[in-house]
């Protein structure tokens, strides 16, 4: 009976441990893909500066253009004097020394704010050349840098993520195989006195969902505990050095809850069948 319940506490261990890997890697991803989002938010804007004699002509073509494709969200006028009081609100204490600065050096501006980033170079491509353009300005190579790291990212969290399930499937089946093994005489006996395949497998795969569930509700309150108090130290920091926030652990642990439970009982119970298939075969 000892024994059954060390083999126990080891399936529900590993369970465990596997999971807290995972949601470990999970909220790597998960917060390094809100980083990535919200850093592409700062720079989803096209500022197109107008040339001083532009004609309401040519401005009412530029505006038409950007205004009728559908990868821009909004295109907004900013007069050269409305830029110069952000560029005062931006510079704060120091902002009285653009006071009284004549002739404004700022452009008018039209600045379009694109449903993605990705939309860029489309977007430029399409008004280059119109009349009535100064210049195009939008911070491409950042854009390109993000788009790129970003796929990269997604793209190697999925992997892996896949290559963990399948370790955590291997170490898990192994761990439940320790308990079977030590009641195969058990299941040998019920084989010859006529209990079917079914009828044996049904306690086991009870067990072994149990064993998923316990583990997964371990380790949910491990890394919400872990996650929490890592948020706490770390978020505010992170939003002074970079203007970036981590993911909310209320928001995160809702999903990872759903993953940890089905993932721990769909694991328990195959890690469960896989192991009584040879038993079986007797």
């Amino acid at each position: 009976m000892w024994r059954n319940k060390g083999m126990g506490l080891a399936s529900v261990t590993s369970i465990t441990a596997v999971l807290v890997i995972l949601g470990l890697i999970l909220i790597m991803i998960l917060s390094l893909n809100n980083v990535v989002i919200d850093t592409q938010a700062k720079f989803d804007e096209i500022q197109i500066f107008l040339q001083d004699d532009i004609t309401e002509e040519q401005f009412k073509r530029i505006e038409d253009e950007v205004k009728n494709r559908q990868e821009v969200l909004s295109a907004v006028y900013q007069s050269k004097e409305e830029a110069l009081e952000t560029w005062k609100e931006e510079w704060g204490d120091e902002g009285y020394l653009l006071e009284g600065l004549e002739p404004n050096p700022l452009p008018n501006t039209l600045i379009i704010k694109l449903r993605d980033i990705e939309y860029a170079d489309k977007v430029v491509d399409s008004i280059e050349g119109l009349q009535g353009i100064e210049e195009i300005q939008y911070n491409q190579d950042i854009i390109d840098k993000l788009v790129t790291f970003a796929n990269y990212a997604r793209a190697g969290g999925l992997v892996i993520v896949g290559i963990l399930l399948l370790v955590s499937i291997f170490i898990i089946s192994n761990t439940i195989k320790l308990t079977v093994t030590a009641r195969k005489r058990e299941i040998g006996i019920m084989k010859y006195v006529g209990a079917t395949n079914g009828y044996i497998r049904g306690p086991f795969i009870i067990e072994g969902l149990l064993f998923g569930v316990i583990g997964a509700i371990v380790s949910i309150l491990i890394v919400n505990f872990g996650y929490g108090y890592l948020f706490n130290i770390l978020n505010d920091r992170l939003y002074v050095l970079f203007t970036v926030y981590l993911i909310s652990p209320t928001t995160l642990i809702k999903d990872i809850s759903i993953i940890f439970i089905a993932i721990g009982a769909g694991i328990g119970a195959l890690g469960s069948l896989v192991s009584l298939k040879r038993f079986l075969n007797v």
